[in-house]
């Protein structure tokens, strides 16, 4: 086994948000550089192999630490046994971080509109503490960032994109779609395809002033691009990263 490939990473801090869906911190022996909203491949020792998946993540590049939202697929490879690791426990990291679905800087658009879904989120929350943390920057841009689960206890960092709401450039728009199994949640209810129209025209996000990103499920990527295609956007315009097996390089479901 070449482990020469790869970076030695430790559990430092795990947070469990449901019986599936975990926020792990790993500390890597060395630097592990990133741009936000790019991923890096996390591995686990399988006998004479190592298992590894890509994972977004969600901590901002400048830290010690890396931090990952994780979500236990039944029947994955990897991500049970990633939601299993207790603290202390090891783990490879490959030493580059990869992916395209990053800031849009070069179109000179004022209003960035991102919708996830599940896991999907984790990307935007990558960008988003980075332009907390650069506050000369963030005041050029106004953000939206609509997050749909099944359930409100799925919307992981919900008290984190709330607090950053009170700054006037960013919007966060949580959203339920199973709402009989959560049936006191006060928001929006449904798909993320079924509210986001919603929130561009109320936003007055315009297709010529606009980037929109779309992450996570395939079906919403989907129909949110022939949503926002209609609408007039131009797929210059469009930024999309699928999180399924087979279809992204950065799938959640593994």
């Amino acid at each position: 086994m070449d482990y020469e490939k790869h970076v030695r990473g430790v559990v430092t801090r795990r947070n469990d948000l449901t019986a599936s869906l975990r926020i792990l911190n790993i500390r890597p022996d060395r630097q592990v550089p990133f741009v936000p909203g790019q991923y890096v491949t996390i591995g686990l020792k399988d006998g004479d192999r190592i298992v590894e998946r890509p994972y977004s993540v969600t901590s901002r590049p400048k830290g010690p630490e890396l931090e990952f939202l994780v979500e236990a697929v039944s029947g994955g490879q990897l991500s049970p046994c990633l939601c299993a690791l207790p603290v202390g426990a090891g783990v490879f990291l490959r030493p580059a971080a990869k992916g395209l679905f990053t800031f849009d800087s070069e179109s000179g658009h004022k209003h960035h509109f991102m919708i996830a879904t599940g896991t999907g989120v984790a990307p935007y929350l990558s960008m988003v503490r980075d332009w907390i943390e650069d506050n000369r920057r963030a005041p050029c841009y106004e953000i939206a960032v609509l997050h749909s689960a099944r359930v409100s206890a799925e919307l992981a960092y919900r008290e984190e994109l709330f607090e950053y709401a009170r700054l006037q450039w960013l919007h966060y728009i949580p959203a339920v779609s199973r709402i009989w199994q959560d049936p006191a949640w006060p928001g929006e209810r449904g798909r993320a395809e079924d509210v986001a129209r919603k929130h561009l025209d109320g936003l007055g996000f315009g297709t010529d002033t606009t980037t929109v990103y779309l992450c996570g499920n395939p079906d919403m990527i989907q129909i949110m691009d022939g949503i926002v295609r209609r609408s007039g956007f131009p797929s210059t315009s469009i930024r999309k990263e699928r999180y399924w097996p087979g279809k992204s390089v950065a799938a959640s479901t593994r």
